[in-house]
């Protein structure tokens, strides 16, 4: 990209630690978004971050949000970078109400916003259905939902239980989440010949029926201080494996904070909060 050419504003937002470059695209006209991303994302060189966020006009909702992770690849659903968009709609007067809708690459979710005292409290997000067959996941397989599968993975074996929550996920139960050397194993999982789309994965440590506490590797980003569809893909693995019950609230303790997340029979919630970290201006 050719520097100091156009410059464009954004903000910065995290929600657990996982920070993200917020553009509004009711402005601005950004012709190269991966491009942007992996130019902006560098930490050393760059604003840094997580990625990359376009918040977009929609024909079928307040907003769109397209997500571009710091290696330039486009993702479809990201659960704590929603909420901050859903904050950034509401705190801008973009969308002045206290329901919003915002139209993903899997879809059109509703994002619920809790106030207290006057002030924005925390986001309840409608992730929609776990979709837990193989193929529709994806991952190569065979049969129809993967729990607590033995598979060889990253060249050593592993316990898998795998779920979409609009991207793959691939879980793994552990004695100590924060032991294990996401940097060595993490690219390996996540680019096993077994995700043709390659997978997030997550090593989860279950510390009640009701606590879980996890750390993750994200495709496109590496490591994370937090994953909301990461999240929500522990919860429903740990129901699916008896370790947490449905329609229950089910507390997930991240490197960067902590969210709840309830799965029911329909759908998957995912609560937590939206932090607004700074605003800035970008010649591009």
């Amino acid at each position: 990209m050719s520097e100091g050419t156009k410059e464009i504003t954004f903000t910065k937002m995290h929600s657990c630690g996982n920070d993200y470059i917020y553009v509004n695209g009711f402005e601005h006209d950004i012709p190269q978004p991966s491009a942007l991303a992996i130019y902006l994302s560098d930490r050393n060189f760059g604003v840094g971050g997580d990625g990359l966020i376009l918040i977009m006009p929609s024909e079928i909702a307040d907003a769109k949000m397209r997500i571009f992770n710091l290696d330039g690849s486009e993702g479809k659903m990201c659960g704590n970078g929603i909420r901050c968009v859903a904050k950034y709609l509401y705190d801008n007067r973009i969308a002045e109400k206290t329901q919003i809708t915002v139209e993903t690459l899997s879809g059109v979710k509703t994002i619920d916003l809790i106030i207290e005292n006057g002030q924005l409290s925390k986001i309840k997000v409608d992730m929609g259905a776990a979709v837990l067959e193989a193929s529709e996941i994806p991952v190569n397989l065979p049969g129809g939902h993967v729990v607590d599968r033995q598979v060889q993975c990253g060249g050593e074996p592993y316990n898998i239980t795998c779920v979409s929550m609009g991207n793959p996920h691939a879980v793994i139960f552990c004695e100590d989440a924060e032991a294990v050397n996401l940097a060595q194993i993490g690219p390996k999982i996540e680019k096993d010949p077994l995700f043709p789309e390659q997978v997030n994965v997550e090593f989860v440590e279950v510390i009640s029926e009701n606590h879980l506490k996890m750390s993750v590797w994200e495709r496109g980003s590496g490591a994370t201080l937090g994953c909301g569809t990461g999240a929500c893909a522990a919860a429903v693995a740990a129901t699916l494996n008896g370790f947490c019950k449905k329609n229950t609230d089910i507390r997930v303790r991240l490197p960067g904070g902590e969210v709840i997340v309830n799965y029911t029979d329909e759908t998957v919630f995912l609560t937590g909060d939206a932090v607004k970290v700074f605003e800035g201006a970008v010649k591009i």
